[in-house]
């Protein structure tokens, strides 16, 4: 993952293993994953995908219970 390296990695300095964790963590769900392109999602961004799939109908939806 060249993105996260020179992206979150080399710009950082963390504290302790998990600080890098943590911090790398936060970069991959908050950054990596809502915006950068995947080809199988026709070249567009996770949110933006999700965002233009069709919002299920209540009636089609079972409830489960806990």
């Amino acid at each position: 993952m060249k993105t996260l390296k020179y992206e979150e990695v080399y710009r950082q300095e963390y504290r302790d293993l998990a600080d890098a964790r943590a911090s790398i963590d936060r970069f991959i769900e908050k950054i990596y994953n809502g915006k950068r392109l995947h080809s199988a999602l026709g070249y567009r961004p996770p949110i933006e995908f999700e965002r233009s799939l069709p919002v299920p109908s209540a009636a089609g939806q079972q409830q489960v219970a806990l």
